[in-house]
């Protein structure tokens, strides 16, 4: 009877391990689906990751392939692209209101800094990351019941190697370049409490486009764009004619519409 019973204690164990090494072993799809799902509502631009990985005993997880896309309006056909991130998850804290990662690691980021329209793509995101985090939790960021969603706390997060690329109708075709100065970001989110995936990509966005536009950057762009016969003022005039240009075609298609909405009227 007591071997009975320590076979079924066994057994029990067992389940319990499978059912623990099965979830875990399941993370990497989740974080998968929850980039693609929220990151559109909370950046307003097409936002993909390609895959995700992640280690049952450690924790590590190792994304692939990250592409942020740019707003409405900029040609260029993405604002960042990264190959591979690597995270380190407190996996105790996924059962938990806030998730907490001990570590983010992105290597070799490919920036574009593309002006048009009167701004910049990066400046154009960032706005619209502000406008949901300012609205609280994205509609998708809500649980099934109506509470808040998870919110996330990140102890370590670092940016390097990374390259910022120019891209403006100026260049003819031609890049430019330059190095990204390497970001390191402490305890996003708050020191216990967490922040919503909105608050905390606004920080990290906040960060990045203060190193895309620093000296360190602007800098070496106006020195390779001076080689060309150009510089970043008459970069950032031609993005404001373009606008200036938009603007004029609205009007005038406006104004199309109107007359002819009037001689539907006979006036």
């Amino acid at each position: 009877m007591k071997k009975k019973i320590l076979i079924g204690v066994a057994v029990v164990i067992a389940i319990i391990i499978v059912v623990l090494v099965v979830g875990i072993s399941n993370i990497g799809a989740l974080i998968k689906t929850a980039v693609n799902t929220y990151g559109p509502g909370i950046t307003k631009t097409n936002v993909r990751l390609e895959g995700a990985g992640v280690s049952i005993f450690s924790g590590e997880a190792k994304l692939k392939g990250f592409h942020l896309g740019n707003p409405r309006g900029f040609t260029s056909p993405e604002a960042i692209r990264v190959a591979s991130v690597f995270v380190n998850l407190d996996e105790k804290s996924l059962a938990k209101g806030t998730i907490v990662i001990d570590k983010i690691e992105v290597v070799r980021p490919e920036i574009t800094y593309e002006k048009a329209l009167g701004t910049d793509n990066f400046k154009t995101i960032l706005d619209n990351v502000k406008g949901t985090a300012g609205a609280g939790a994205a509609p998708k960021g809500k649980t099934e019941e109506g509470g808040e969603g998870k919110k996330l706390l990140i102890r370590d997060f670092v940016v390097k190697d990374g390259k910022v690329t120019l891209a403006t109708s100026l260049l003819g075709g031609q890049s430019i370049s330059a190095p990204l100065p390497d970001i390191r970001l402490q305890n996003i989110g708050g020191e216990k409490e967490g922040a919503s995936p909105a608050e905390v990509f606004k920080d990290i966005l906040t960060a990045l486009y203060a190193k895309i536009t620093s000296p360190d950057v602007t800098n070496v762009l106006n020195e390779e764009l001076k080689k060309l016969g150009t510089s970043l003022e008459a970069v950032g005039e031609e993005a404001k004619k373009q606008l200036e240009t938009v603007g004029k075609g609205a009007k005038e298609e406006l104004g199309g519409v109107t007359d002819r909405v009037k001689g539907l009227f006979g006036k």
